[in-house]
């Protein structure tokens, strides 16, 4: 059992003890599965009926104490269940499936709502477009009018290149688009990126800024001063060795003669 399944039965527990309800919010991506979990000890031992039920007047399933199931001929392809543990996978979800999915226990004497899943189905991202609308360049520097669109949103951003750094003036914060999606532009690695985001995907579009601003070299390439100092320092030294191999070898020919 996980940390957070544990954690779940625990606060499951509580809720029932104290006989209110354990409502637990999920996202799920379009075309996927979602099961439906019940704790068996939070199921009363004299149940009649234990059900769930979708958007609260809805009956899916039906679990009987003799140990009989009645499935509704509407979710009857789309739900796989256990008779053992009363849970249930809800299957290939569409957006309209979102909604409050709840589990309700009929006892002889009452009523009980032991836990409710409010399910939002989301699509998956699609990869945002990335497009320069300006560039003012020099010799020495050069700036960048930069556009992160989606089909309902979209936000603009200057970046400001010179030899060796970029920095970004505006639209560092995300914006939320119409579908509730997010978009950001950021500066990372010597790329501009547009991040295209919800609580079920993500997506990235980056640009080089090299592909952008010619002019601009990546602080990885070229040859550093250090690197330059080692170099003329290495030469130097080898001239002095080999000078004084030389004059050593002359003396001893001189003296030989």
């Amino acid at each position: 059992m996980t940390k957070e399944r544990l954690i779940f039965n625990v606060t499951l527990l509580f809720c029932v003890f104290l006989g209110s309800t354990s409502v637990t919010s999920e996202f799920v991506k379009k075309d996927s599965d979602f099961l439906l979990y019940i704790n068996e000890s939070a199921i009363p031992e004299n149940f009649l009926i234990f059900r769930w039920v979708f958007k609260t007047d809805t009956n899916m399933i039906s679990f009987l104490r003799g140990g009989d199931t009645e499935v509704t001929d509407s979710h009857s392809e789309r739900i796989e269940f256990s008779k053992e543990n009363h849970s249930v996978k809800l299957k290939r979800l569409q957006e309209a499936d979102s909604g409050d999915y709840i589990a309700r226990v009929f006892t002889p004497n009452k009523e009980l709502t032991l836990v409710t899943y409010s399910i939002i189905v989301q699509e998956p991202v699609s990869p945002a477009d990335l497009t320069v609308d300006h560039v003012s360049s020099s010799s020495h520097s050069c700036i960048l009018t930069v556009t992160c669109s989606t089909g309902d949103s979209h936000i603009s951003s200057n970046f400001t290149c010179d030899t060796r750094t970029c920095y970004q003036e505006g639209g560092e914060k995300p914006k939320v688009t119409a579908s509730g999606a997010v978009l950001h532009l950021q500066l990372a690695n010597q790329s501009i990126i547009c991040n295209h985001s919800n609580q079920v995907s993500y997506e990235k579009t980056p640009r080089n800024i090299r592909d952008l601003c010619p002019n601009h070299a990546d602080p990885t390439d070229g040859v550093s001063i250090c690197q330059v100092k080692m170099a003329v320092f290495s030469v130097g030294l080898i001239i002095m060795v080999s000078a004084v191999i030389t004059v050593h070898i002359m003396e001893k020919i001189k003296k030989q003669k």
